[in-house]
């Protein structure tokens, strides 16, 4: 919405006041203070929504000993920490995002609408935990045809707007200057998509296991997204690093800002010891938005390095269900893999902050592939 302030400088005389509103055309000023908005609106926020969860008693159910042992030993004082966190994470980065973002773009907006459909996903089966006093929660099934859902409300987009027509069903890999596939089809298209968001919406909510672990990771992979968001739209960057040019990427850094933000605002209360959890709520929207913008800027790929902690999370838990079935015996002690961590008598905030430190390396890792081509 600010972003249309620059159009006051267009008629300003040579000298005039109204020249610094030029300063709103720039994306990386408008995604600098998306990131202090967002920011600043979950550290502001944060206190009241935590009495506000309290009130409503959404405590987070802790599993029975019978199913965890020693971890319900280790986690059982964190039994009724208000859950649902994840609806400030959202509440930021869409006041943020309205604020700071050009509202004509079709990309802005398809983040955002799956953002929130996650969520939506994600605070049903919170409300069925909460309300039922179980972590079960929905249904795998049901979860996973909803989230399916949105991945094809994504492909139909794409396939039938044709400003964002262009390269969205064109598969990129990193290392490679060219395409893979041109053009997918619709069918291969869907399939590849329902990967992509449903995988990493998942695996975001697998690492959610621990005091700002998802939140931190999280960080470190929208802050690289927001700087291939803005390469990706800038014609001159792109070509000279050899990227997929996406006209109307370059806004999703102010989107990708917003969120680094708002994630950096909820650590404030939920680092270790956390005052609350942002729940399926924030974890499923969170993966749901780092996917869908991913596939905007065609760095689809290049998500499993840069994402490498969530794949090391989503994995260890792939590999622990098909070691038991297949051999009967476990891998690891428990997953996701930090909790394999905690019983092997890791620290709680000694694995948050080794996990963090893997994210960053992860990160530079990706960044570090642009060159290689």
């Amino acid at each position: 919405m600010l972003y249309y302030l620059n159009i006051l400088s267009d008629y300003a005389a040579s000298g005039s006041w109204l020249r610094p509103f030029n300063v709103f055309s720039y994306i990386t000023f408008r995604a600098a203070c998306a990131a202090a908005t967002a920011f600043f609106i979950s550290v502001l926020c944060g206190e009241w929504v935590i009495r506000k969860l309290i009130a409503l008693k959404l405590g987070q159910p802790i599993r029975s000993a019978e199913e965890v042992h020693k971890l319900n030993e280790l986690h059982g004082a964190k039994k009724n920490t208000p859950t649902m966190g994840g609806v400030l994470i959202i509440g930021s980065l869409l006041i943020s995002t309205l604020l700071w973002a050009r509202s004509g773009n079709m990309m802005v907006w398809l983040v955002l609408g799956v953002t929130l459909a996650m969520g939506g996903i994600g605070f049903c089966d919170d409300w069925l935990k909460v309300s039922k006093k179980n972590s079960a929660g929905m249904s795998s099934r049901i979860k996973f045809g909803l989230q399916c859902l949105v991945a094809f409300g994504i492909v139909c987009a794409f396939y039938f707007v044709p400003s964002i027509h262009e390269k969205a069903f064109s598969l990129f890999v990193p290392f490679l200057k060219d395409p893979l596939i041109p053009c997918m089809g619709f069918g291969i298209a869907l399939v590849f998509f329902i990967l992509v968001i449903v995988g990493t919406s998942n695996a975001v909510n697998l690492t959610d296991g621990l005091d700002g672990l998802a939140t931190g990771c999280t960080a470190t992979v929208v802050a690289t997204y927001a700087a291939l968001a803005y390469l990706a739209g800038n014609i001159k960057h792109s070509a000279y690093l050899l990227i997929p040019y996406v006209p109307e990427a370059s806004e999703l850094a102010v989107v990708c800002a917003a969120l680094l933000g708002a994630c950096f605002g909820f650590l404030w209360w939920n680092a270790y010891p956390a005052r609350v959890f942002m729940g399926d709520t924030g974890s499923l929207a969170i993966g749901g938005f780092l996917g869908t913008v991913a596939i905007c800027c065609k760095q689809e790929i290049l998500l499993v390095i840069v994402g490498g902690v969530f794949v090391m999370e989503a994995m260890s838990v792939i590999l622990q269900v098909a070691s038991f079935k297949l051999t009967g015996k476990r891998i690891f002690k428990m997953s996701p893999i930090h909790h394999h961590f905690e019983l092997s008598g890791w620290k709680e905030n000694t694995v948050i902050v080794r996990f963090w430190i893997i994210s960053l390396l992860f990160a530079m890792l990706g960044l570090a592939t642009l060159k290689l081509r």
